[in-house]
């Protein structure tokens, strides 16, 4: 099958790091379907509506994708929060947020798509970790709790559905450039690179390239894996 034929979902598309991996698929040559839950989607893609924190509405969209475009055979569960605070301030629902939007949706995004790749034969899961789920920050127990839980999960699918044909694996960025870094101070930016080896923040195309090689037919051999992309930040971890 060609790349033009293939079909990726995107959840979490229209902004940041899941819109930067939905262009360079787009530009692979893949169909690309974004999810968003809120405002208005960007141009040049197919999009739909998607709250990955309730189960209907991950069927709902789901159903519509495979009525009007066909059956995504590549699944990037990008969609997250974070809610970032001390421990001692941190409360239960700062953490059941985190981890309900961030492990257990991606968990329903990628149990509704086995459906459709087990008749397939053939698919990508494509989960987008975090370099603190390896080594922690602090602030985030809740955000790195859940990017850790990315990990046990995608190697379970690995061992679960590799017999189909269907690979699981786990992108793991480091300091990215976004919005919310930019509006960081230029100390406060220049503390954080120092920590990374590289000495530079990485950009979302870097990340979303790495996404773009795990969906190719050349990585079909790749499973099970968490790929760093935090320019030596997590040293393997």
């Amino acid at each position: 099958m060609s790349d033009l034929t293939r079909v990726a979902l995107v959840t979490g598309g229209n902004r940041g790091i899941g819109l930067a991996i939905a262009q360079s698929l787009k530009d692979a040559g893949i169909r690309v379907v974004i999810t968003y839950r809120s405002g208005t989607p960007p141009t040049g893609f197919d999009s739909v509506t998607m709250d990955v924190t309730d189960g209907a509405s991950v069927d709902a969209a789901f159903e519509k994708i495979e009525k009007e475009i066909g059956q995504p055979e590549i699944i990037v569960a990008n969609a997250g929060i974070t809610k970032d605070t001390l421990v001692m301030r941190m409360n239960d629902e700062d953490f059941s947020d985190v981890i309900d939007a961030n492990l257990t949706g991606a968990f329903r995004v990628a149990k509704r798509a086995t459906k459709g790749l087990l008749k397939l034969k053939r698919g990508r899961l494509i989960f987008v970790g975090s370099v603190v789920g390896s080594v922690g920050a602090a602030g985030q127990v809740n955000y790195a709790a859940s990017k850790s839980g990315l990990v046990g999960m995608a190697r379970s699918f690995a061992r679960e559905l590799g017999s189909r044909g269907i690979t699981a694996n786990v992108v793991a960025p480091g300091f990215v450039e976004t919005d919310m870094t930019a509006s960081l101070d230029e100390k406060r930016r220049a503390d954080i690179a120092a920590q990374v080896p590289l000495g530079r923040f990485c950009s979302a195309k870097e990340i979303a390239d790495v996404v773009t090689f795990i969906a190719s037919e050349e990585a079909a051999y790749i499973t099970g894996a968490t790929i760093p992309v935090d320019g030596g930040l997590g040293m393997g971890h």
